[in-house]
């Protein structure tokens, strides 16, 4: 992705967004060509030359200072992830002349990573990389997600699935906001690591696969998904009621820790626990074909 372009539609959007009575700009009843800020105006509320902020607006963040950053930030009422989108942006300005386009190395979940998923019997828990593809579950999670798992398409992908999958639509039953959630994800995910070579071909193929998702690209929009409440529509236990919780696993960058837990005592906690124990019953079954049961030989 081109560094330049990424930042003026950025720029460019986020003053589009924001009217003169939200930035606090005074009118007197002239007309107005544009629904939101002019750049005179966002420079003036930034506290630079009209000039300047053009230049910048333009794509050149490669000499703004983070006090000019700062200013831009607050002009446009940018929210912690824009802010940081905006600081990611400028450092690859900076630093990115140098640096080809790469794909990383596989990630690899540590053993203790995986057995700690395995302790949470009662959450699905699972563990996914910058451009969203699931590296770790656990077996609840594994039960809970089973469609999101179902791919010939290498790696199970949350994006891909719901943008690509047309059972998406059945088990996301408010799909349009979990649509708009994930390709603000990926959006950030671009702006911190823009030269990843195998997360830009991921948006590569969505973008020519899914008209829903061309679109919601072109907004630029982008969040910080930590936690929240969602509603989903699993095949077998129909619907259920959860709160995720996020977290960024810190000895293993770039790889985050979701869990999906339910309101103890409801019903959406009684169909995670059958799901938890069809679970249990299938990996059962499994050893017990393999012929490797935990269980010591009798005497």
């Amino acid at each position: 992705m081109d560094n330049r372009t990424e930042v003026r539609e950025f720029l460019t959007t986020r003053r589009a967004k924001l009217t003169p009575d939200q930035a606090g700009v005074p009118f007197y009843g002239q007309r107005r060509r544009v629904p939101g800020l002019r750049r005179e105006e966002v420079a003036q509320l930034a506290g630079l030359s009209t000039d300047y902020y053009t230049r910048l607006e333009k794509g050149n963040l490669r000499g703004a200072s983070d006090s000019v950053l700062e200013g831009i930030a607050r002009a446009l009422h940018l929210d912690d992830a824009e802010r940081s989108h905006l600081f990611d942006l400028a450092r690859a300005a900076r630093d990115g002349a140098r640096e080809p386009r790469r794909r990383p190395r596989p990630q690899q979940v540590r053993p203790s990573i995986q057995h700690l998923l395995d302790a949470m019997t009662s959450a699905a828990a699972y563990v996914t990389n910058g451009r969203l593809d699931i590296v770790a579950i656990n077996p609840l999670g594994r039960a809970f997600f089973t469609q999101v798992l179902d791919t010939r398409d290498g790696p199970a992908n949350l994006a891909r699935f719901c943008f690509l999958d047309p059972r998406a639509e059945e088990f996301y039953p408010t799909w349009e906001a979990t649509a708009d959630t994930t390709v603000a994800i990926l959006r950030t995910e671009a702006g911190r690591d823009p030269y990843n070579r195998a997360l830009t071909d991921l948006i590569g193929e969505l973008a020519t696969r899914s008209e829903a998702f061309r679109t919601r690209w072109a907004a630029h929009d982008v969040r910080l998904h930590l936690t929240g409440a969602k509603q989903l529509r699993h095949p077998v236990v129909g619907d259920v009621s959860i709160v995720f919780n996020t977290m960024p696993l810190p000895a293993d960058p770039g790889l985050t820790l979701a869990v999906y837990t339910a309101e103890p005592g409801s019903p959406s906690e009684e169909k995670l626990a059958l799901l938890a124990s069809w679970s249990a019953s299938d990996a059962k079954a499994q050893i017990d074909a393999d012929g490797s049961s935990l269980s010591p030989p009798r005497p």
